[in-house]
């Protein structure tokens, strides 16, 4: 199952449906984190777990792994039809809606004062770069750390242990890009 993108697939059904990852979690029975993180390709699901979510759907598991859905081939996209991927004090507004065959994500983000990331570090396999618009906001890229502000940018390998903070008293925009799509 690694080599298949299962959270993509997922992800395009759950659309398809006109489901939130919340509408689709509760009709499943499982938890809203379990349907971000298998959609995000951080985790792989045990196929008991699989089916279980694609019950929800309804969608057999044949049809799941038979599934191939077509990369978006539009080019321009209006700021109202950004999809909003993220929810509470971090929005993470993606350009286009399906990512699937794709190998570029890029993300319009806004940090609330004080939203950070988590305590413990992302690591994923990738590269991700980002300039900051407005605000200010705190990168930490394995033991270095710093504060970047309007018109600073950061870029490296997204094996190394990260994390983003916004501090001060505003909102913190960045445009970032990472490929593989990870998020």
């Amino acid at each position: 199952m690694d080599a298949i993108d299962i959270g993509g697939r997922l992800r395009q059904l759950r659309l398809a449906h006109g489901l939130s990852q919340r509408q689709l979690a509760k009709r499943a029975g499982v938890t809203n984190s379990t349907v971000s993180l298998i959609e995000a390709n951080a985790t792989n699901p045990s196929v008991g777990a699989l089916k279980r979510i694609l019950d929800g759907l309804p969608v057999g598991l044949a049809e799941f792994f038979a599934f191939e859905p077509a990369p978006d081939a539009r080019v321009f996209f209006r700021a109202d039809e950004l999809v909003e991927i993220g929810k509470g004090p971090i929005s993470y507004r993606q350009v286009g809606e399906s990512l699937f065959g794709r190998a570029l994500q890029i993300l319009k983000e806004c940090y609330q004062p004080g939203a950070d990331t988590g305590q413990v570090p992302l690591v994923h396999e990738g590269e991700e770069g980002g300039i900051v618009l407005s605000g200010r906001l705190e990168v930490t890229v394995g033991e270095e750390r710093r504060i970047l502000g309007p018109g600073d940018a950061y870029y490296f390998e997204s094996r190394r242990p990260h994390r983003f903070r916004c501090v001060g008293p505003h909102p913190c925009e960045v445009v970032s890009a990472c490929t593989p799509p990870t998020f």
